[in-house]
């Protein structure tokens, strides 16, 4: 008699216990609650900011935990497997149930927190607030009662246990093929939601906007965890035409979304600051060469068109047409990026930056000192070159207000425009030089120098074109900077100091973003110029917080916001299984039988 010792198949589907399921109805219950207290008032003093007083529809900070307390209801009842929701979770996962309930009770508690501190106390609080607090703390705790997350092929609910008839679960893997027009709705969907959520962070007051970056950057990470952005890129990488079309369209429409001029001029600062993070990106990203003076050739540029402009502090006293100070600013910054990378790019690591980073102070000093009495006057010194003259080109004066179909647009939106399209050209030769042959040069030097030039790729010619092209690009976009803040002065290029751009931020925005790609420093760049222009009001407080977030985002994300597969893999490589998992099917089982 054979004795069967073979172990049974351990691959089975679970079912969840009943504490899931009360976890999973008090989510339901608190987010309900929160979202009801939105439309109660939360308190009854106007001197708070925002329109919090009103019972029977929400503002201000009730709106941000309005919207958090609806995503977190259909991201819960996802999860359950209710029909037509499932999409929303295409693993059927937990854990951006309890982000979203994160974010509700987030913004919630500082609303609450800051009525009381403004107006003196928890008395001002009104019913309202206090039913959305609760309810945000109930949907916060027990969204952490539901279990964790599974792989997708294990993932089941006790809902679809006990209601097999009633309820569908997601479908996880691949989505189902949409037609092209459907996938090209949803790309142009996506960018419509992105700009309106990017419009509504610029238009923010101070109080609003910590609530809005609380909800956004839980639910931008609920997103993540729930597959949506991983599908969304799946349709942008197959459509990339129709991807540029529809972010260049999107960007250009933000000017038209303004009524103020103030909140133009941000968005047209943010596009300056994306522009130089980009260009630094081809010498840090896809060269990695650690450059810690590359502002100076921001300024290379910036002070270029600044003394050809016309202004009657220009030591030169000439006026370029525009296309020739753009060509004359590159081409300053071009020389400058050669003369220093040439000496300096045989060092590596830790040695080029100290030496990159002499340059940048070198340059500051040595605008400072072409004054006229410690050197030849040339920019005036600390002085710098005020009353820059605005553009015209081609009989368009960017400093006067234009209509255009219905709209006027200020200066500030004229000058977002013509940087949009500074910032396109710049993105089309990243994209161009990273897919060519001297981009893959450029990545193999990044990852290892010396196989690199044992294959022979020569390493310092390499490196030379790529601090040469990024020193390029930083001086294209330095000519519209110096119009832009019609004065030119060395203090605004020092390595670090609270107002980017600055080598300290632009580096930042590179390595938080997503270093080789390029909407990562894009996305880098809007977030460090926004958060610190939206948290002056915290004052001393602003660079603890925004250090504490640093600090949180590189221990959970330090690939950057938006990585490419290589940097996820080096920085989870610890994350995966060294062997894969033995898994026992019943078709082993059987063969295992038969053998014995």
């Amino acid at each position: 008699m054979t004795t069967d010792t073979t172990t049974p198949s351990t691959h089975t589907t679970p079912v969840l216990p009943l504490p899931t399921t009360a976890a999973r109805a008090g989510v339901l219950t608190g987010a309900a609650l929160a979202l009801a207290g939105t439309f109660l008032a939360w308190t009854q003093s106007d001197a708070f900011p925002g329109n919090l007083t009103v019972t029977g529809y929400p503002g201000g900070l009730q709106v941000i935990t309005l919207v958090g307390a609806a995503l977190t209801l259909l991201l819960a009842l996802s999860g359950m497997g209710i029909r037509g929701l499932g999409w929303l979770t295409p693993g059927g996962k937990n854990s951006p149930v309890r982000l979203t309930a994160l974010g509700v009770l987030g913004t919630t508690a500082y609303a609450m927190t800051a009525i009381s501190a403004q107006l003196g106390g928890t008395i001002n609080l009104e019913p309202g607030a206090w039913i959305s607090g609760t309810g945000a703390l109930i949907a916060a705790v027990a969204a952490f009662g539901l279990p964790a997350d599974l792989p997708a092929d294990d993932t089941i609910t006790g809902f679809r246990a006990r209601f097999k008839h009633a309820l569908k679960a997601p479908t996880p893997g691949r989505a189902k093929e949409l037609p092209n027009s459907a996938e090209i709705l949803i790309i142009a969907a996506a960018f419509g939601t992105g700009l309106y959520v990017f419009a509504y962070g610029i238009d923010a007051y101070s109080e609003l906007f910590v609530g809005f970056f609380i909800t956004t950057a839980l639910v931008a990470t609920a997103l993540f965890r729930a597959g949506l952005i991983a599908r969304l890129n799946r349709l942008t990488a197959k459509h990339r035409t129709i991807t540029l079309t529809a972010a260049l369209i999107a960007a250009a429409c933000f000017p038209f979304t303004q009524t103020d001029e103030s909140y133009a001029l941000i968005g047209a600062n943010i596009l300056i600051f994306a522009t130089v993070a980009l260009g630094l990106n081809v010498v840090v990203g896809l060269a990695g060469l650690l450059d810690l003076g590359y502002v100076a050739f921001l300024g290379v540029g910036a002070y270029t068109a600044a003394l050809v402009s016309g202004s009657p502090q220009s030591t030169f006293g000439i006026q370029f047409p525009f296309w020739a100070a753009v060509l004359a600013g590159a081409a300053a910054s071009l020389i400058f990026g050669v003369l220093i990378g040439a000496p300096t790019l045989r060092l590596r690591g830790d040695y080029l930056a100290i030496v990159t980073l002499g340059f940048g102070e070198i340059f500051r000093i040595t605008m400072n000192n072409l004054n006229g009495s410690a050197g030849p006057d040339v920019t005036n010194g600390s002085q710098g070159i005020p009353n820059i003259p605005d553009l015209e080109l081609f009989g368009f004066n960017f400093g006067m207000p234009h209509d255009i179909a219905g709209f006027t647009l200020g200066r500030s939106g004229n000058y977002y425009l013509l940087m949009l399209l500074f910032t396109a050209v710049v993105v089309m030769v990243f994209r161009r030089s990273g897919e060519s042959r001297i981009g893959r040069a450029w990545v193999a030097i990044r990852e290892d120098e010396t196989a690199a030039t044992a294959m022979g790729i020569n390493g310092f010619r390499v490196k030379l074109i790529a601090f040469a092209l990024g020193a390029t690009l930083a001086g294209f976009a330095g000519t519209v900077q110096a119009h832009v803040s019609y004065s030119i002065t060395p203090e605004q290029y020092l390595f670090a100091n609270t107002v980017p751009p600055n080598s300290a931020f632009l580096l930042a925005a590179v390595i938080l973003g997503g270093m080789g790609t390029i909407s990562g420093p894009l996305i880098g760049a809007a977030l460090l110029y926004l958060i610190p222009a939206k948290l002056q009001f915290l004052e001393d407080f602003q660079l603890i917080l925004f250090g504490l977030a640093l600090i949180l985002l590189m221990r959970f994300r330090p690939e950057g916001l938006v990585a490419n597969k290589r940097a996820q893999l080096q920085f989870h490589e610890n994350d995966q299984l060294d062997v894969p998992e033995q898994r026992t099917d019943t078709t082993a089982v059987g063969t295992a039988k038969a053998g014995a």
